[in-house]
């Protein structure tokens, strides 16, 4: 077990490029000023420790969530979130593997 999976899992290549063919959104769980260091283009820019404040906005988008962050640690926790508020996401892992998915 890597240590990903203690943080909502590791997602792979394959699951990432599915979401994102299914319309996914990808939300960055970093903090606004990480996000503004770098970030996947088209994604929306919600911190970690925020998010539970914006499920009701995240569920009403009714698409899929890719979450990302610098290492996966805290877009896993974001995604574990998520799902036990009914959210179809994943744990895209480090914002940067979730840019080298997009065809």
């Amino acid at each position: 077990m890597g240590i990903f999976n203690l943080f909502g899992g590791s997602t792979s290549v394959a699951s990432i490029e599915q979401y994102l063919e299914n319309g996914a959104v990808v939300i960055d769980v970093r903090t606004i000023e990480e996000f503004e260091e770098g970030h996947v283009q088209g994604s929306k820019n919600i911190p970690l420790n925020i998010i539970g404040s914006r499920i009701d906005e995240i569920k009403n988008l009714n698409k899929p969530v890719i979450t990302c962050c610098r290492s996966g640690a805290r877009s896993g926790s974001a995604a574990t979130i998520l799902k036990q508020h009914g959210v179809d996401a994943i744990n895209g892992g480090p914002w940067g593997s979730v840019v080298n998915c997009i065809k």
